[in-house]
């Protein structure tokens, strides 16, 4: 199967690379600052009261856009005077008529991808290379080229122009709706790139995707130092999530709990430099030795080898997939600036500069030596995930089993549960009955993952793994953050002032919704923690964790920046290069810490392989989560997060004064958080 696909992925490759002279002259920009200053001047003398600044600013981006296959120069001034709308009420009619149209392609569109993506994301039965191949397509991939070619693209560019993330928090804190609305509709169209482009990317995030939900670990079939079993005969986990899940739960082990966080961590390191024998990948055929690194058969010894660098290759076949699109960007001209001063919205420097702040606080010192305390010895590398501030690190896991699997024996029983899950949580009835009608819960193949709907006549999608046993705590609280994310990406699409302005600034955003949902697992199950240092514990437990994904966006940033130095890099280049960054990374901010230094584990998140960049948005949705819940100590719960998250997408920045009054910083959780530390230490 593996080989299929990798064929697959060449022909792509291939066929792509031949139609590299044929979009050559769409990379072209024939439209000179003369011809956009003759559009600008017909456009002025046919509407002499239109403010030129917004005119100026329509043709330009237009002209950026415009290549030598849409037409002459003439023809190009020849549309501005022709399109450009000059009156404000037909402007707004033709807004709301584009609105609808988009709605009704990226909804549809996003139903044919979730569609083609079924069996590959939901526990369907084996999967066939056909099912690869059909998740690899991407129905919607020429849409971008067409709107080109039969000029909507060039009209929407025209009229409503495309606003830098720095000039849309400038003007955009003075901006009505729908102002902001008329800028998220010049969103749509701020580049332009060959279709082959995006199909071959959609292939890429495909094949990576098959990679991650396959990488299972028989847990039963591992043996410790003494040749013994530590876990389940039939407990299978996903790396890394549920690796490092089960890895959490074991703080609350009196019996082998240690020496099953010491085994995981080893398979976690042989993941990482790729040592792990491929025959132990997703198979329960052979018992696996993770310190000796050796395979038995029946209690013998038989020959492995390594599974090859195939981590790093997936992450270089996204790299240059990506790459690819740089020469279509003349300002985001790589894939770090799409990714952060595009997608994110705050430049990567920026990010990082926050992240080496945080990170170099010396509460996470002091925390440290807290946890130490708490767990009468020395910190080990794997208490990066020190789980034990939460109110469940204190209850046995086969009691939370037992209660979840109870309540939720299949996917079915969980989504006829929402609407009490949101009444719990503060909702009116009313509209807990209307956010649980837009959300379906599927048995995920995977992890689990929120996917929302693109028009408001489909439905948010909740995917968490369910054995046949029932759902385990594990999946439950992956579950509760998924269901966050199902809650905003409803209130976002429906609640909005406008559809161009549905969602959130990024998915940072929805990533704190998601946390504040998880946070109250155990509250949702009728436990609760009467600890009266319980604020404390959760301020640090929140610190822990933003200085644990903190580290690995880190590494994950530095991994892209060391790709865009050697382009050419093989798999095992990057492999090596990770590495040491990794432990670069953990020597600067861990070391101190934790008191051990060289330490890879840095690099274990499957997010590095399936969606390049994103970690950093967790570590920006802990920031945001922390407000959030400062917010809410003063203000309605459920009112408070339906008023929020209906903002929309405005800027980061933007986003944050209007939903708690403050900018976005590291300075509230490090207050917070030492206010605790004197107060536990």
């Amino acid at each position: 199967m593996k080989q299929l696909l990798s064929l697959i992925f060449v022909l792509i490759l291939v066929w792509s690379c031949g139609q590299k002279a044929k979009e050559t002259s769409t990379t072209q920009m024939i439209i000179t600052e003369k011809h956009s200053g003759d559009a600008i001047q017909k456009i002025s003398e046919k509407f002499p009261e239109i403010n030129r600044q917004n005119v100026e600013k329509g043709v330009r981006h237009a002209a950026s856009l415009w290549r030598q296959t849409d037409g002459t120069a003439e023809d190009f001034i020849s549309f501005c005077a022709d399109n450009y709308i000059g009156n404000s009420e037909e402007k707004q009619m033709v807004f709301t008529k584009m609105s609808d149209y988009f709605e009704s392609l990226f909804g549809h569109f996003n139903k044919m991808l979730l569609d083609l993506r079924k069996n590959m994301d939901l526990q369907t039965g084996p999967l066939h290379p056909v099912d690869h191949m059909f998740s690899a397509y991407s129905a919607g991939a020429h849409l971008n080229n067409d709107f080109y070619d039969n000029k909507i693209a060039f009209l929407v560019a025209l009229n409503f122009p495309f606003y830098s993330a720095e000039e849309k928090n400038e003007l955009g804190k003075n901006w009505s709706d729908q102002e902001w609305a008329y800028a998220r509709m010049g969103d749509i169209f701020n580049s332009r790139a060959p279709s082959e482009l995006n199909q071959k990317s959609a292939a890429v995030s495909a094949e990576a995707d098959a990679y991650i939900a396959e990488y299972n670990i028989y847990m039963g079939k591992l043996l410790d130092k003494n040749g013994k079993t530590l876990f389940p005969e039939n407990m299978v986990l996903l790396s890394h999530w549920n690796l490092r899940d089960e890895l959490k739960a074991n703080y609350a082990l009196s019996e082998n709990g240690f020496e099953k966080q010491a085994i995981i961590y080893r398979v976690m390191q042989r993941i990482i430099d790729q040592s792990i024998p491929e025959k132990v990948i997703n198979s329960g055929e052979y018992n696996w030795k993770p310190y000796e690194n050796e395979v038995l058969q029946n209690g013998k010894p038989v020959e492995a080898t390594p599974e090859p660098a195939t981590r790093y290759q997936k992450i270089i076949n996204y790299f240059r997939a990506f790459k690819a699109f740089d020469p279509y960007h003349p300002v985001l001209n790589t894939a770090i600036k799409r990714s952060f001063s595009g997608y994110m919205q705050i430049p990567q420097n920026e990010v990082e500069a926050l992240f080496h702040e945080f990170l170099s606080a010396p509460q996470l010192k002091q925390t440290g030596e807290i946890i130490k305390k708490r767990l009468g010895r020395d910190l080990q590398p794997w208490d990066i995930w020190y789980d034990g501030f939460k109110a469940r690190s204190s209850i046995p896991e086969e009691k939370l089993n037992a209660i979840t699997r109870t309540r939720y024996p299949d996917a079915m029983a969980l989504e006829n549960d929402l609407v009490n899950i949101l009444e719990n949580l503060g909702f009116e009835n009313e509209k807990a009955a209307f956010l649980a009608s837009q959300i379906t819960v599927d048995a995920a193949r995977g992890s689990g993952h929120a996917w929302g709907a693109s028009m408001k006549e489909e439905k948010a999608r909740l995917r968490t793994r369910i054995p046949d046993e029932g759902m385990d705590y594990k999946g439950y609280n992956i579950a509760v953050h998924e269901f966050g994310h199902n809650v905003e990406q409803t209130i976002s699409l429906h609640d909005v002032p406008y559809y161009t302005m549905n969602g959130v600034p990024n998915t940072a955003f929805t990533e704190a919704l998601a946390f504040v949902f998880q946070e109250r697992d155990l509250f949702l199950l009728n436990m609760k923690d009467e600890n009266p240092d319980k604020e404390y514990l959760k301020t640090l437990d929140i610190l822990w964790s933003v200085y644990e994904i903190m580290g690995v966006s880190m590494v994950d940033m530095q991994m892209w920046k060391w790709m865009y130095s050697n382009p050419d890099c093989t798999a095992e280049e990057l492999k090596n290069a990770t590495l040491e960054i990794s432990k670069n990374v953990w020597n600067k901010y861990f070391a101190p810490v934790f008191g051990i230094e060289d330490q890879t584990i840095l690099a274990v998140y499957s997010h590095m392989i399936n969606s390049p960049m994103y970690l950093p948005n967790y570590a920006y949705g802990h920031l945001i989560h922390f407000q959030l819940e400062e917010h809410f100590k003063s203000h309605p719960f459920a009112p408070e997060v339906e008023r929020i998250f209906a903002l929309g997408q405005l800027t980061p920045e933007v986003w944050m004064q209007k939903a708690v009054g403050q900018p976005l910083s590291n300075q509230p959780i490090l207050d917070a958080a030492q206010e605790a530390i004197d107060h536990l230490l």
